[in-house]
């Protein structure tokens, strides 16, 4: 039924429609039976609708029914989104249209209603959007030639012809990103394929863009060469009148070296992991110039904004953190305040997650001195850190959305992008604590149209972990759900955050079962990473192993002040009470006493185990019962 609407993509499918589609032999009461999947279907899509108030998804009109979810909200079909991104690539330059139509083509997850292939009502609009799909993968391939990056483009062209090889537009694709990629004899090779299949399977030549690619390459035709654009070309005589002008040992590479590091941070994936790896080596090489000033710059420079209270990678974050404090005691005491502030900002920014005192106090002297300073970008520096050491407690996600709050307006009014991002994902967070779904929505939407318009493509990451969160909340249907948080987990492969990815996907799922009364579905060996002290207690109990459970919910340390302790302690909690362990019991309760109007784990905006004042109640109880 749900099938059926989709496909007659918003318009509306008369009820004798629908019985001559859905049975080839109605039953009785078709009609009937019509009206009661409408109704099931109006309590899955809306289940915060109150009774008696017309429906707003799936509409009553005229002699039958339609679905009418708008292409870009939040609730839509992916089919429709998939379509509304391919309309607005189409309208973008190439460098805007690529990530585009790369988020667009990550919705398929295989052939369009493929549950469905027999159904002659689906057949047309399977046909529709895998057309749509394949020429989505030749405008990809295409962006990516504009852009310079045909060696990128071969693969999935490669995979294209292979899985369509009548296609001529993606065999001509295919040889000219090899050929751009320096593989003349290739490209000459896949070109002789196409011809030889072309000619052997349907018994036809190759048309003419083909023909005349072959000619060209042959004679190195100038055309094929790709010409850089305005930015390229400006990037390249930039760079080479940088290396003409700064001598190559002079200091000021080193701090010019940051700034580039911190552009290339927020690319995500290999710019990412690059950009923590150079900038440990950049703040070293300052350290052995013996200038603290030069290292305070090189040290300071990195402001990259930070949302997720767990580092990336422990070594390198320890080893920065002791160059700033080395910096800060070398620094003259007079003058400096705009330095320090950096280095003390950072050190409070690589110490999030700890429990030492360092991290918070150095917080508050950077937030102190940025505002006496009066230095807009120092401020939301400085304010990232407080945000980063505001879990020291649970229950303060309302102080993070003022945090949250004051960056969007100070990041809107001096024009600090980045920060503007980070101030909506903070504030999406409080949000989902406070389960005001609404707000969340519209900071996410912010996020996610900032980071379209100034390329962020790691802010996708958290804004489809929210929507996967949000349906998780709102009563989607536990394979729904299940199948929102992988897809959602997908996006973390190859981002460059293994402090995020690491166990991420295992505690998710365990959350959203355990949350609904649910037993775990893993077992010990599941890939919890650092979540494994605070899970594995009830896993052991779910495979009836209840000494080791015991064992394992002793060994658990007290979880760490980070977005996610909430969670942990309600994980603890549930172990705590199955195995009568009252001392615990009494410290979850005290711990989780602060966020009892809070969403247990929503605060991180990625997971939840419901609300926090039914691990509460349950406390109470089993203490209660245990007097």
């Amino acid at each position: 039924m749900l099938a059926r609407l989709i496909v007659a993509r918003r318009r509306v499918v008369p009820v004798d429609r629908l019985v001559a589609d859905l049975w080839a032999t109605p039953p009785a009461d078709p009609v009937g039976a019509v009206r009661t999947f409408v109704a099931a279907l109006r309590r899955e899509l809306e289940p915060d609708r109150r009774p008696r108030t017309p429906a707003a998804l799936l509409v009553t009109e005229g002699p039958g029914y339609a679905l009418r979810a708008a292409p870009d909200a939040v609730d839509a079909v992916d089919a429709w989104r998939f379509e509304a991104e391919l309309t607005a690539a189409g309208e973008l330059p190439p460098d805007r249209a690529a990530p585009r139509l790369a988020d667009a083509l990550g919705r398929w997850r295989g052939p369009a209603y493929a549950e469905f292939a027999d159904a002659h009502w689906a057949g047309a609009e399977r046909a529709r959007l895998t057309e749509q799909r394949l020429r989505a993968v030749e405008r990809l391939a295409e962006a990516r030639l504009a852009l310079g990056r045909a060696a990128d483009a071969v693969p999935e062209l490669d995979a294209h012809v292979t899985e369509h090889p009548w296609r001529e537009e993606a065999w001509r694709l295919l040889a000219l990103a090899l050929y751009r990629a320096g593989r003349q004899g290739d490209a000459l090779a896949v070109l002789r394929r196409a011809r030889a299949l072309l000619a052997d399977r349907l018994g036809i030549d190759p048309g003419p863009r083909l023909r005349h690619l072959e000619t060209d390459i042959l004679r190195h035709a100038p055309h094929l060469a790709p010409e850089p654009g305005g930015a390229e070309r400006v990037w390249a005589e930039a760079t080479a009148a940088y290396d003409r002008a700064v001598p190559t040992g002079a200091r000021a590479r080193l701090a010019s070296t940051v700034g580039l590091l911190r552009d290339l941070a927020v690319t995500g994936g290999g710019g990412l992991a690059a950009a923590r790896r150079h900038r440990v080596a950049a703040v070293a090489a300052a350290e052995e110039l013996g200038d603290p000033e030069l290292t305070a710059r090189v040290v300071g420079a990195y402001d990259v904004p930070a949302i997720w209270t767990r580092v990336d990678d422990p070594e390198q974050t320890a080893r920065v953190v002791a160059a700033a404090e080395r910096t800060l005691a070398a620094l003259p005491t007079e003058g400096r305040e705009a330095a320090r502030a950096r280095l003390l900002a950072t050190i409070a920014l690589e110490s999030r997650g700890a429990r030492s005192p360092r991290g918070p106090l150095a917080a508050r002297q950077a937030e102190e001195l940025a505002r006496r300073l009066d230095d807009p970008a120092l401020l939301a520096f400085a304010l990232n850190a407080v945000f980063m050491q505001s879990c020291g407690r649970t229950g303060l996600a309302p102080r993070r959305d003022a945090i949250g709050a004051e960056i969007v307006t100070l990041a809107e009014r001096h024009g600090l992008a980045t920060y503007q991002v980070l101030g909506h994902l903070i504030r999406l967070q409080a949000h989902c604590a406070a389960a005001d779904f609404t707000g969340a929505d519209r900071h996410a939407a912010a996020a996610d149209r900032l980071a379209d318009r100034h390329e962020l493509p790691l802010v996708g990451v958290f804004t489809h972990w929210y929507a996967a969160l949000r349906g998780a909340a709102t009563g989607a249907p536990l394979p729904v759900a299940e199948a929102a948080f992988r897809d959602a987990a997908g996006r973390l492969d190859g981002a460059g955050m293994p402090g995020l990815e690491r166990g991420l996907l295992p505690l998710a799922l365990l959350c959203l079962r355990v949350g609904r009364g649910l037993p775990p579905a893993g077992d010990e060996h599941t890939a919890f990473g650092p979540y494994a002290p605070w899970t594995l207690p009830l896993v052991l109990l779910a495979a009836d192993r209840r000494d080791a459970a015991a064992d394992a919910l002793r060994r658990a340390p007290e979880p760490p002040p980070d977005l996610l302790a909430e969670a942990l302690w309600c994980l603890l909690a549930r172990a705590a009470i199955a195995l009568d362990d009252r001392p615990l019991m009494r410290r979850a309760h005290d711990a989780l006493a602060p966020a009892a109007t809070e969403l247990a784990g929503a605060a991180s905006g990625l997971l939840t185990l419901g609300p926090v004042r039914t691990h509460l109640t349950a406390l109470t109880a089993a203490l209660n019962t245990a007097a």
